[in-house]
């Protein structure tokens, strides 16, 4: 039995595709990283969603969809967002051209597990508030990266964390805002002032 596959190789490639590409950046940012941030965050907010606001979701489950969210693009790219949204046309059609992208690495997954994939990767398949803690944690990443840049003095960054910032209050989430609250204000030290917290 072969079960060869380029599947695994392709993913590899994540760490090829930068993010932020209009965008002046202190440091770059890759696809794969960001993924495993938003998996990390996503967990974060499904634990925080069942231990104090009632939730009953899989944080281990959620964090896998997180890994896997921007994997269509190792085949697309990333499209600023300025483009990806400048009229809804082309949203509409950036949508396509992502779902197309998701189904050719759902085929390009080895057969015997590429059901398994393909519940991971056909994001219109995922359930609903999976489906959002993943995007929220999406979401949330892209501002932390925001006040990263702004806090190295890259006031290019400074539009676009007034932009997430507005999205993330109007998610009006109990998990988001907790988060928020919490954990994002470390994001704005230096590593000499999160340490001395900890001493």
């Amino acid at each position: 039995m072969s079960d060869r596959s380029h599947f695994f190789a392709h993913l590899s490639r994540l760490k090829l595709i930068n993010r932020w590409p209009l965008m002046h950046n202190v440091r770059t940012e890759n696809v794969q990283e960001h993924s495993l941030q938003v998996a990390m965050v996503a967990h974060a907010l499904a634990l925080i969603k069942n231990k104090f606001f009632g939730g009953t979701v899989n944080p281990e489950r959620i964090a896998t969809m997180a890994m896997f969210h921007d994997v269509s693009e190792v085949l697309t790219g990333d499209l600023p967002t300025p483009v990806k949204y400048f009229n809804p046309a082309i949203k509409e059609e950036y949508k396509k051209i992502e779902k197309i992208a998701e189904n050719k690495l759902i085929e390009m997954a080895p057969e015997s597990f590429r059901d398994d994939y393909a519940a991971l990767i056909d994001s219109q398949n995922h359930n609903p508030e999976d489906a959002f803690i993943v995007k929220a944690a999406d979401v949330l990443c892209a501002y932390l990266k925001t006040l990263e840049e702004i806090a190295a003095g890259n006031r290019e960054y400074t539009l676009a964390k007034k932009r997430l910032d507005k999205i993330l209050k109007e998610y009006h989430s109990e998990e988001v805002d907790y988060f928020l609250t919490q954990y994002v204000p470390s994001f704005s030290l230096s590593l000499d002032e999160i340490t001395q917290d900890e001493m």
